[in-house]
């Protein structure tokens, strides 16, 4: 399989691909294609999720405001930048700031200041431009993704991930349905997409694969989409249901098959998609021990190791059973390194790991006559 045009029709069939055989098939064409865009470096993102408070209250997740049963926190700043600066010290080129979302002046502001202190204490010789940064903090306006920008201090690797989580405007409504100052809609997550593009950022988004009452066309057009925003970056996993969020009566795919539908769903987009960063999700490790390490078979290119303080991480779970809750972040950084390297890859140590995609695109701007 050397293709790099896919019909709907070819997608959809790959994407459906249960008989062990053909999918060891996509995986093998899946690493290779990987190997030949992206090299075969695997390079961590040191996750620190600053705060459970969400003005949202979307039907799926386990830290949504209407769920009274979860302990709220927020970070101290000092907190972030400490977790920050020991990443920019043990290695980690880039970091990814997660909350709940948020729009009141305050937290802006307060993440506007983290922003500027972790670049201020993270400029070294290794890293001479400061941590790089990925910011998932929701939709916000133009205004205020611009000044998380300016503020980042680092625009050369300053990412935000902000997933649509489905093309299907029916199935976004039924995920996000619950009324609410911030209900969402689809065409405002598209228009933050646009948004971020012009502010600088390298885009990312994704979807969650085995949405009840999804079908393979579904995620067949999720992967259109990721071409339509012209994406740089992909960060996608399973649905899970969580217990204290509003859909648990819909049920969820059983294990086994939710596993292969995400694998398929990380190859074929990589397939279609080409030279972008495809992030491995924490989640896949619920369905099985090894999840992430088997999506870098099939793909992904980037991990989000948590550096959370353990005693914040009760207090963010999205979904059920969410792993390495009480992990420590130096030894579980060298523990993951081994089962990376395992999978025949390595670790990209004191690099930002941008996405191809976006290197060229800037490299094509910066060629563009005055």
């Amino acid at each position: 399989m050397k293709k790099t045009d896919f019909t709907n029709e070819e997608i959809i069939f790959l994407l459906g691909l249960k008989d062990p055989e053909q999918c060891k098939l996509l995986q093998e064409e899946a690493y290779r294609r990987t190997t030949a865009l992206m090299g075969n470096k695997v390079y961590y993102r040191g996750l620190i999720e600053c705060s459970n408070i969400c003005t949202s209250n979307c039907r799926y997740c386990g830290i949504r405001k209407d769920n009274h049963q979860v302990r709220r926190y927020e970070m101290t700043k000092q907190e972030i930048i400490d977790q920050a600066v020991w990443a920019a010290r043990n290695g980690y080129a880039s970091i990814c700031l997660q909350a709940g979302e948020r729009r009141d002046e305050k937290f802006i502001s307060f993440i506007e200041e983290c922003l500027r202190e972790i670049h201020k204490q993270t400029v070294s010789d290794v890293l001479p431009d400061g941590v790089g940064v990925t910011l998932s903090l929701g939709e916000q306006t133009k205004e205020v993704y611009e000044r998380w920008a300016v503020a980042s201090g680092n625009r050369s690797n300053l990412r935000y991930l902000a997933r649509f989580e489905t093309s299907n405007a029916d199935l976004f409504s039924m995920l996000h349905s619950a009324k609410g100052k911030y209900e969402k809609i689809l065409d405002h997550r598209l228009e933050c997409l646009k948004y971020l593009k012009e502010c600088g950022y390298q885009v990312g988004t994704g979807v969650m694969i085995g949405i009840p009452g999804q079908t393979l066309k579904d995620l067949c057009m999720d992967i259109r989409m990721f071409q339509q925003v012209d994406a740089d970056m992909i960060g996608m996993g399973p649905y899970l249901m969580s217990e204290e969020a509003d859909l648990e009566s819909l049920g969820q795919m059983e294990n086994k098959a939710l596993f292969q539908l995400s694998l398929n769903m990380i190859a074929v987009t990589r397939l279609v998609m080409g030279n972008i960063n495809i992030a491995a999700a924490t989640a896949l490790q619920v369905l099985h021990p090894e999840g992430r390490e088997i999506a870098i078979e099939y793909g992904c290119n980037v991990i989000m190791p948590n550096l959370s303080p353990t005693k914040f991480r009760e207090g963010y779970q999205l979904y059920d059973h969410k792993p390495g809750l009480n992990d420590d972040p130096f030894h579980f950084g060298l523990h993951l390194e081994e089962r990376i390297q395992s999978r025949g890859r390595e670790v990209g140590w004191n690099e930002s790991g941008s996405s191809r995609k976006w290197l060229m695109k800037q490299e094509k701007q910066e060629q563009l006559p005055c």
